[in-house]
């Protein structure tokens, strides 16, 4: 192409309106792949490479130390948010301006205007985030090219509201079924009930107390809950067969492993006649105790907090490389329709990532 389409000159506000005007609903990410790439490589400083609709550039300067800036490029369906709007009182709306493109314009501001900072950066930018985990693109380089995310720290763009939330909860979601024999309702007695052979699960699940662990001093809060139940075949039969859907959301004290152990211990005894796994991603460590993450902080400022939903900084915790999520969208604005992000979080967040690639 010889026609730069992402000028990556604008300030961060402006360019997160040009990243939200130009869609990238998860799964047609490609045209926006290819502006980034056209526009990185234009920078002499960088070494970019690209897997698929993911994009990955590096400085080489010899550095002490590497930092890792994570970011997708995916949105979900627009709901009628797009072009971007910026309103006087300083808010720029859209979709994907807080989850997460105003996160991935802070990458791309640092990115231009940081040559040689005081750490060796990559920068990744990867699609299919928003959907089933099989499509991710920062799972899919990190098993075709995991060198290319190697690093000592890594800081994910995610929408954080400009303060630093530390590692992430796992997340397990299994189906616990029961069984009984169909009869018809006036004659119950005849058949068992598998929607009542469910109550003991219920009950089980009522009288839980989740953990709430602290570490590198975050406290983390888990939680165990019935998330969905079916059961039933008509109005006059008596049902034989029952599932109740169970999520775990565990902390980064627990392994997978762990996790996974730990709830058939919950259930045990409750008459489920089959336990299937039906999603499981790893928790990720804050990692903050790490003299890059120590650093950081003191950098960025404010308190951080525990990230309790999952995040991709589980991905680098699998490869060894702390992780924390710090952007300037507001977490609970991802994917409403009236999703904006204030532009002071987004000068915000870039200022204090350059004091620290700087200072």
């Amino acid at each position: 192409m010889s026609e730069t389409l992402l000028d990556l000159t604008q300030d961060g506000p402006a360019l997160t309106a040009s990243l939200v005007d130009f869609p990238s609903v998860s799964g047609a990410e490609k045209p926006l792949a290819d502006a980034i790439e056209q526009a990185l490589r234009a920078l002499p400083h960088l070494t970019v490479d690209r897997y698929g609709n993911n994009v990955v550039a590096r400085t080489g300067l010899g550095r002490a130390e590497r930092v890792v800036l994570a970011g997708h490029i995916d949105t979900v369906p627009i709901a009628g948010n797009v072009p971007s709007r910026l309103d006087e009182d300083g808010v720029l709306w859209g979709c994907g301006t807080s989850d997460m493109k105003s996160g991935v314009a802070v990458q791309l501001r640092i990115a231009a205007t940081v040559p040689e900072p005081n750490r060796d950066l990559t920068f990744v930018f990867y699609d299919n985030e928003e959907v089933a985990a099989h499509l991710n693109g920062l799972g899919h380089v990190a098993e075709a090219r995991p060198e290319w995310l190697e690093g000592d720290f890594a800081v994910l763009l995610e929408p954080s509201d400009g303060e630093v939330e530390g590692g992430c909860q796992g997340t397990l979601r299994v189906h616990l079924r029961t069984t009984g024999e169909r009869a018809h309702s006036a004659r119950s007695w005849m058949g068992a009930n598998a929607v009542h052979a469910a109550a003991p699960i219920l009950a089980r699940l009522a009288a839980y107390e989740p953990r709430r662990p602290v570490i590198d001093g975050l406290e983390y809060h888990e939680g165990l809950n019935a998330v969905g139940i079916e059961g039933g075949v008509a109005t006059n039969v008596i049902p034989d067969a029952c599932t109740v859907v169970v999520n775990y959301r565990y902390a980064p004290d627990l392994g997978e492993e762990e996790a996974l152990a730990h709830v058939r211990e919950v259930f045990a005894g409750c008459g489920v006649d089959e336990f299937v796994v039906d999603d499981h991603a790893g928790a990720a460590l804050p990692g903050l105790s790490h003299p890059a993450a120590a650093a950081f902080m003191a950098a960025v400022g404010g308190t951080a907090r525990p990230k309790f939903g999952w995040t991709d900084v589980a991905r680098f915790g699998a490869l060894g490389v702390p992780a924390v999520n710090y952007g300037p969208g507001n977490p609970l604005l991802a994917h409403k329709r009236d999703e904006r992000v204030a532009v002071e979080r987004i000068r915000h967040c870039e200022a204090r990532l350059r004091d620290w690639l700087t200072g």
